[in-house]
């Protein structure tokens, strides 16, 4: 995935020297945080799929989850209770919107409709599916009348409340900790401390959000002092690790690497080159050469360590390519003069995709090509930028990044339900399984955690049985942070392409003592 970010945050530094971008000599800055962030979004919009998932520092969702992946009350005064299709929440008093104007339920109510409006082609709308109609009856109460019982309805309360009757299109305003001062399109994005927060005003002032997407030059700028904190590939840490007055943080998470299939292409549309690969890849190699360790090998869109789990797709992380090989020859794929194998005329070749200045995609396509060519399947690379990807998604393979703690409707049912064939980043490859739909669909509809765990185990059975990926490792997320602090809370993190997580819960961090 490229730009959804599920987690908008910062991190802070109260130095005498720390500047920020694009403005020339350093400055000295007080009380403000330098971030340097890899991806920069399309959108500040939560309707438009920015920080859905409850991360951003200038909106609150009706929930909020803590570091333990917990929900919590924040725009709602306490969590409801979820029974049949009938939710109703009560709105907390005494919130306003940075601009003054208070909250009420006919904001929640316009928030939403917004998602679900057609109109608006919000990438998210089909995550709000389930719901028929909001309603407030009264300034403080919102109703969410269900198409049916919908397991993950809190989770998605996390959406980010705007005004009613806002342009979605317009500066950003929300309840939030930190309110929008602006946005230099691929430089930075400029947030304050908001005075009036419900929740009391954070102890850091001035955020800026700085946009490198390049590893190695946003490596470069923090170690030049230009970054407060940023995050980087597990190999890219070392160079800070025993520096003074800097920590390197590893946090673990739900976020996975893998190669995403083109399901219609004569050679990955093939089960037995999926199944061959998915063999002859040596994952543990990965985590310890590519990661530096700070990871664990991948069999599965469901993280290992969480409660949705199943143990049953997990495999080895040494390669069996004896057993490859078997597969290989027992589907027709015979060697050929030059290395490379042959079915029917067609030789075993595909092109991976990795986005350019992505220095861990890179190393990871490297390696599958290498492990590949190992039982004669020859894998042509292409670092490309994100426009030339967009546009060949569907017919070659792609090192892509998913994965979320939260609940097992997140992602996969976009991922691989059969109604999302080809939108985007959702489902590029076109996987198509009637009996995969049906259980994504009952998952939804389950209320029953253990009845729901069984229908996620087969989900990540079947989808294991059909190689529909070839996933490769989980990773752990690493940071570099200037000084010390009181408030880094982090839990197991989703996939992200800026902040969140350890960066996103900078609006509890205090200077250390």
């Amino acid at each position: 995935m490229r730009r959804r970010s599920a987690l908008f945050g910062a991190i802070v530094l109260l130095l005498s020297a720390c500047s920020a971008p694009s403005e020339g000599p350093s400055v000295a800055v007080r009380d403000t945080a330098v971030l340097g962030l890899g991806s920069e979004p399309d959108s500040l919009s939560p309707v438009l799929g920015y920080s859905a998932d409850g991360g951003s520092l200038m909106y609150d969702g009706l929930v909020r989850r803590t570091p333990d992946l917990k929900l919590q009350p924040a725009l709602a005064e306490s969590l409801p209770e979820v029974e049949g299709e009938e939710v109703t929440f009560r709105l907390r008093q005494g919130v306003t919107f940075h601009d003054g104007r208070p909250l009420t339920g006919a904001d929640v109510v316009y928030t939403y409709e917004q998602v679900l409006d057609p109109g608006n082609n919000s990438p998210i709308r089909g995550d709000y599916a389930a719901i028929e109609k909001v309603e407030s009856p009264d300034a403080r109460t919102v109703v969410f009348r269900l198409r049916h019982p919908y397991a993950p309805i809190l989770q998605r309360a996390t959406l980010g409340i705007i005004p009613d009757k806002s342009d979605i299109s317009a500066d950003p305003v929300g309840t939030g900790p930190y309110t929008f001062v602006s946005w230099a399109k691929g430089d930075k994005i400029i947030l304050r401390a908001n005075e009036r927060y419900w929740g009391g005003r954070p102890a850091i002032g001035s955020l800026v959000l700085a946009y490198t997407a390049d590893d190695n030059a946003r490596a470069t700028r923090m170690a030049a002092g230009e970054f407060t904190a940023t995050e980087l590939p597990p190999k890219a840490v070392a160079r800070f690790r025993n520096q003074q007055g800097v920590t390197v943080h590893e946090v673990p998470s739900a976020d996975y690497r893998g190669v995403m299939f083109p399901l219609e292409r004569p050679v990955t549309g093939d089960l037995a080159i999926r199944r061959a690969l998915g063999l002859a890849v040596d994952r543990g190699a990965m985590v310890s050469a590519i990661l530096a360790g700070a990871g664990e090998p991948a069999f599965g869109p469901i993280a290992p360590g969480t409660s949705w789990h199943n143990p049953a797709v997990t495999g080895s992380a040494a390669p069996d390519r004896a057993r490859a090989t078997a597969v290989l020859e027992e589907a027709g794929w015979k060697a050929g003069a030059d290395g490379t194998r042959v079915k029917d005329g067609t030789a075993a070749r595909f092109t991976l995709m990795y986005p350019a200045g992505d220095s861990l995609r890179k190393e990871l396509a490297l390696a599958v090509a290498s492990d590949a060519k190992r039982i004669g399947i020859d894998v042509r690379l292409a670092g490309l930028d994100w426009d030339a990807i967009d546009q060949r998604m569907s017919r070659d393979a792609l090192i892509m990044g998913w994965g979320s703690p939260y609940d097992p409707d997140y992602t996969n049912y976009e991922l691989f339900h059969s109604s999302y064939a080809g939108q985007g980043y959702f489902n590029p490859g076109h996987y198509r399984s009637p009996e995969v739909d049906r259980l994504l669909e009952r998952g939804r509809r389950t209320a029953d955690a253990a009845a729901r765990k069984k229908v996620y185990d087969e989900v990540q059975r079947r989808i294991s049985d059909d190689a529909v990926w070839l996933y490769l490792v989980y990773l752990k997320h690493t940071y570099v942070v200037r000084g010390s602090w009181s408030g880094l809370t982090p839990g197991v993190e989703a996939h992200e392409h800026a902040t969140g997580g350890l960066l996103g819960t900078v609006v509890n961090w205090k200077p250390a003592p």
